[in-house]
């Protein structure tokens, strides 16, 4: 089956191809064809740009040519043997690549999307799953929480918002006025500029009637980021590492682990694929954690998104045909601005 593909091939350097799949199916895959994939200009950009190292290492998850692409929505166009958790001519949200067609295993989540939400929007409620996984990872003891969120792109947004529905009083860090503009739009009530330690208590107490957070979540990635967010997190509480550091940076460490000793400091990693797709069955405890599983977020997310309670729709700021897919990293990587989120229609 010719289909056509989201390549990138190079530093900087990304295409649509035409490519060729088998449509035999296994007795656990489907057969999907896209309506909508959305770009994660997180893990995608750092590909594109080549910040992460491994592009150029042979063999490894992300090397060049590397196709990319974990959002999708789609119709299900044919489905194997022992296929359960989709059904021929159904709309799913997987974490299908951008393509017109792909084969997908129903062992990876696979959820219906339910009919009043927008493919689009369904699509780009993948970066909420990015986002909730903080969320998930913390623990939400505490009544209403001040919670600190560090970068306001699309994650670090969904994020506070998460929090914010949850009942947290949450603040929003970004030195973009835009991306505060557009926080602001999605309800996201208090933010700052950031800038020095000194700057952000001040403005934090402003807030909130305290210089420090009970939870701090860094959502930009980088390590200089996460040092300030470990200064501004109140004594017992705890440090959210939702972005992926990848910048080299030179410091002491000492003086960090010191901190985090003394300060009894929790500090938690939230990358979301350390979760179980589906929620496992008989294990001890799973009531208490409902969030578990990929799939109980993202059911959750939809449900919110039904609600009104998670607004995506102000952050999809281009809905672009596949053929302009470098268009589109260039966009992210250079006017992130005014690219605050791209879809592709397919």
């Amino acid at each position: 089956m010719k289909i056509k593909q989201a390549v990138i091939t190079g530093q900087g350097k990304a295409e649509l191809q035409n490519l060729e799949i088998d449509t035999k199916l296994g007795p656990d895959e489907i057969l999907v064809r896209t309506e909508c994939s959305f770009i994660s200009a997180g893990t995608e950009l750092s590909i594109f740009t080549a910040k992460e190292s491994q592009v150029f290492q042979k063999g490894s998850w992300c090397a060049y040519p590397w196709k990319p692409g974990y959002a999708n929505v789609g119709t299900v166009e044919a489905v194997g043997k022992s296929v359960v958790r989709a059904e021929k001519g159904q709309r799913v949200f997987t974490f299908g690549p951008h393509a017109s067609h792909f084969k997908y295993s129903q062992n990876d989540l696979v959820m219906p999307v339910p009919p009043k939400i927008d493919p689009g929007i369904a699509g780009a409620s993948r970066m909420a799953g990015v986002a909730t996984a903080a969320m998930a990872m913390a623990d939400r003891s505490l009544h209403r929480p001040n919670v600190v969120v560090f970068g306001l792109g699309m994650v670090g947004n969904l994020a506070a918002q998460s929090f914010q529905i949850l009942g947290g009083k949450v603040v929003g860090i970004d030195p973009l006025p835009a991306r505060r503009k557009l926080a602001g739009i999605c309800g996201i009530r208090n933010t700052l500029a950031g800038g020095e330690l000194k700057t952000i208590e001040e403005g934090l107490e402003k807030l909130t009637g305290n210089t420090k957070a009970d939870i701090c979540i860094d959502a930009v990635g980088h390590s200089s980021v996460v040092l300030q967010a470990l200064s501004l997190t109140a004594n017992v509480g705890q440090l959210i590492l939702l972005g992926t550091p990848r910048a080299p940076l030179e410091g002491n460490l000492t003086t960090a682990f010191n901190e985090i000793h003394l300060r009894n400091i929790c500090v938690r990693g939230a990358l979301e694929w350390c979760l179980p797709v589906y929620p496992p069955v008989g294990m001890f405890g799973y009531k208490t954690l409902p969030l578990l599983s990929l799939w109980d977020k993202q059911k959750m997310i939809f449900e919110w998104i039904k609600e009104g309670k998670l607004l995506i729709e102000p952050m999809i700021s281009h809905r672009l045909p596949p053929s302009k897919i470098l268009d589109a990293y260039q966009g992210l990587l250079k006017s992130p601005e005014k690219f605050t989120g791209v879809v592709i229609e397919w």
